[in-house]
């Protein structure tokens, strides 16, 4: 797949992304912390465990960047792995459960409107890193996963891992909204 292209996807998702955020923002804090049962995530909830995951994941690809000297590639091809990462966080018809590492699960946390802030933060500056990444090679630079520092994805394949994985809570948070008004 061509660099350019993907680049303009991935960053096209992040600003409807960012977009959904802004009108989430506006949302009463009733909506915001309702949960359909005692078990599943409230929006705060979902916007956290993003953040959480953008704590790890975006200094460790802004650091790579910078340090990188390697050289833009104009056809990026995704690894066997990063490939199916990616896939498996894409939202379906009906989300299938994942599994949440507890670090990265905010069930029942204290959160404030806040969280929507800081969420709003890191899609600028994924939006940054998105724009500085195209003067790398999306295929030789290597992110760790926050799964293990053994384990490592292309750059190009984080990316996609990443975005897939805030679209999937996006869907979930429009689920919630429907469930809520419903």
């Amino acid at each position: 797949m061509q660099t350019e292209m993907l680049t303009h996807t991935l960053t096209g998702q992040t600003h409807d992304i960012l977009s959904q955020v802004q009108k989430i923002k506006l949302l009463h804090n009733d909506l915001l912390t309702w949960r359909a049962n005692k078990d599943s995530w409230n929006i705060l909830e979902c916007l956290e465990h993003l953040n959480r995951y953008g704590n790890y994941y975006l200094p460790a690809i802004e650091q790579k960047i910078l340090s990188s000297s390697s050289q833009h590639d104009p056809i990026f091809k995704s690894g066997l792995l990063g490939g199916y990462f990616a896939k498996s966080m894409l939202p379906k018809k009906k989300l299938n459960k994942m599994k949440t590492f507890s670090d990265k699960n905010p069930l029942h946390a204290p959160l404030e409107v806040t969280v929507i802030d800081r969420f709003m933060a890191q899609q600028i500056q994924l939006l940054d890193l998105l724009d500085k990444s195209k003067h790398v090679s999306w295929n030789k630079v290597k992110i760790e996963t926050s799964i293990s520092r053994f384990i490592k994805l292309k750059l190009g394949d984080t990316f996609q891992f990443y975005i897939n994985h805030m679209l999937r809570h996006m869907q979930q948070i429009e689920n919630i909204q429907v469930k809520y008004l419903s």
